[in-house]
């Protein structure tokens, strides 16, 4: 994540050549990609756990793992949390046509984004002891608590024998992850970079936003005057990343370029944004000087879009302050409103998003109705349709004022 000098132009370009996703909408990215196109939402009634002592009932939960997806090594042993990279993994690795498997790795790293990691199962451990069925807590869902164990959980599938790192910060996790992967393949660190997110639903999260007013009682609504709040989800998303010229020279289907990443941070509140959107600018205004992309470039922008008032008007503020009048122009793709927020793997399921985008030249309906905050005077995209997406930006601001920018380009356009 560079500031953007001449000599940084000049570094090996980084290609998209695979993808996986689980969602609310299903395991895979068939059941992303027709979920996004639907113009349908993800958000219903949460049955993971009782939610009837919460203000909220509702969440984007991914249903159960299909025959095929439980085939893997260890998915007994495994939160699901650790599931959901995996899969993800799993099937990005087969859709780049690589021949990855747990002896064919070498110079791979995994670059993953997370928050919760197995807290939910950590959870169901203390409610069995707490009601007096386990008389000694066991070990191994303990263990599979620690952030780090997805991205660990892909090395192990992979044989990855480069870097494994784990980002966890907030909801701009996912994000940052892939702008490391970015800079390692730059390097010349790794090869490949398998590099996303995942985090699952768990009581502790779900309580602890609801205990903060921020999450709605219906599906969030980014962008409208009537929104209410956030909404939340789980799942994982994966890029698999490569050196353009390399994949080029295997004839790998490219699907995008990742042409820059930006971060900045805002220092300002634990929980709320900075009003006036200046530090996610400041990661806007890189990850496009890295891309060597002006605002006019911009077709596409996948925000934040929580869906919270003070989210939604800070994140119009950046935008305007990074692009000007391009930040009601170009179409909004709001993809929590489809599949909730994945909180640390937020930012990987909505770059995959945005790749989609830029393969398919479609853009992707922002679900629901209502009208447009008159404070936030932007364009949602309203259906599916075809549109000429030549660069697209992703982004993620989180708590703590960390801010997350990636700008992804067709793999045809040079800047």
């Amino acid at each position: 994540m560079s500031s953007g000098t001449l000599a940084d132009l000049k570094r090996p370009r980084v290609a998209v050549t695979g993808l996986g996703a689980v969602t609310g909408f299903g395991w895979g990215m068939a059941a992303l990609e027709a979920g996004l196109a639907s113009g349908r939402t993800a958000i219903a009634p949460l049955t993971r756990f009782d939610a009837t002592a919460y203000p909220t009932r509702i969440a984007a939960e991914a249903p159960a793992a299909p025959a095929a997806v439980r085939r893997v090594t260890g998915w007994g042993a495994m939160s699901l949390a650790d599931r959901y990279a995996v899969a993800a993994a799993r099937e990005a690795a087969a859709a780049s046509g690589l021949p990855f498997d747990a002896s064919t790795g070498e110079g791979a790293g995994v670059f993953f984004g997370g928050s919760t990691g197995g807290l939910y199962e950590c959870e169901r451990v203390y409610e069995s002891h707490r009601r007096g069925r386990l008389a000694r807590a066991p070990r191994g869902p303990i263990r599979r608590h620690l952030v780090q164990r997805p991205a660990e959980a892909v090395a192990r599938l992979l044989g990855a024998d480069g870097p494994v790192e784990t980002v966890c910060s907030a909801c701009a996790s996912g994000t940052l992850a892939i702008g490391a992967a970015i800079d390692a393949l730059r390097r010349g660190e790794v090869k490949v970079a398998f590099a996303g997110g995942a985090d699952s639903l768990a009581r502790v999260t779900y309580g602890g936003f609801n205990s903060l007013r921020a999450v709605d009682a219906s599906p969030c609504r980014p962008f409208r005057a009537d929104r209410a709040g956030m909404s939340l989800g789980e799942g994982a998303g994966v890029l698999v990343l490569e050196r353009l010229d390399d994949a080029r020279r295997r004839g790998a289907a490219i699907l995008a370029e990742c042409a820059g990443a930006g971060a900045s941070a805002d220092a300002h509140h634990m929980t709320a944004p900075r009003p006036d959107g200046e530090g996610a600018a400041r990661a806007i205004t890189r990850a496009l000087d890295e891309a060597g992309r002006p605002p006019s470039e911009v077709a596409l922008i996948n925000t934040h879009g929580t869906g919270t008032p003070l989210n939604d008007r800070a994140e119009f503020a950046a935008l305007r302050r990074a692009l000007g009048a391009v930040a009601s122009d170009v179409p909004l793709a709001v993809t929590k409103g489809s599949v909730g927020h994945v909180l640390g793997g937020a930012g990987a399921v909505e770059a995959v998003a945005t790749v989609l985008a830029i393969a398919r030249q479609r853009l992707q309906p922002a679900p629901g109705g209502g009208a447009i905050d008159p404070e936030t005077p932007v364009r949602l995209a309203q259906e599916a349709r075809a549109e000429k997406v030549g660069a697209a930006l992703s982004i993620n601001l989180g708590f703590g004022g960390v801010n997350a920018a990636l700008c992804v380009a067709h793999p045809g356009e040079t800047a």
